[in-house]
């Protein structure tokens, strides 16, 4: 796919968002537009979540969840970029539920819904997932209703509901190099153990861009 001049609307959290970032500039959505042209639309708003929640939130920010974002986002978007999931391992009280779910409260619900969403307003634009990093709390069990879960099962519903309806996925989980609980790795790309700092967003930028252009 040549990149240069698509509308890409990227859809995400704080990483989207760039958070702790000196610079917009040095957030991957704009090194990728930098590099190979694209006209980046970032959606990516701090703390939220796939899945809608059952009971508010902390921070009412969390709650504007990617599904009542889709109706915000410019309709004509050559592409759309969904970069999400760890905040919905990370808090909140929305279960996993199964992949039968179509409700939005559950995440494989909430998944469901968000990929329909988006294919009926983009059927002719190109979808892409891409699956959470890994952080260094990937491995604590959280507990959904009745059910413990870590990172990696949110990851594979992703996979999972990606798979279903076709859509490309990027996992990075498998394949960014980013392992924050390798110390250097932290210490070079991700400070905090979740968020990616400059030279963590160069490496998102290649890799996402990469993807991209073999669609």
């Amino acid at each position: 796919m040549e990149l240069n001049n698509l509308k890409v609307n990227f859809l995400g959290d704080s990483i989207t968002y760039g958070h702790g970032l000196s610079s917009s500039k040095k957030r991957f959505t704009n090194l990728i537009a930098k590099e190979y042209g694209i006209i980046p639309r970032n959606y990516g708003i701090s703390g939220t979540r796939i899945a809608k929640q059952i009971n508010p939130s902390i921070k009412p920010v969390w709650d504007k969840d990617f599904i009542s974002r889709v109706a915000e986002m410019d309709e004509d978007a050559d592409l759309v970029v969904v970069f999400g999931g760890t905040n919905d391992f990370g808090h909140g009280d929305a279960p996993l539920g199964t992949m039968e779910d179509r409700n939005a409260y559950t995440f494989y619900g909430a998944l469901h819904t968000l990929y329909t969403d988006l294919i009926n307003k983009y059927p002719t634009s190109k979808i892409v997932v891409i699956t959470p990093l890994h952080r260094t709390d990937e491995n604590a069990k959280v507990i959904k209703t009745d059910f413990e879960a870590s990172l990696i099962d949110y990851v594979e519903i992703i996979r999972q509901v990606a798979e279903y309806y076709s859509l490309p996925v990027l996992d990075l989980y498998k394949t960014s190099g980013l392992q924050p609980n390798v110390s250097v790795i932290k210490e070079k790309y991700i400070p905090d153990g979740l968020h990616p700092n400059e030279e963590g967003h160069k490496i998102l930028a290649e890799k996402i861009a990469k993807f991209l252009i073999g669609l």
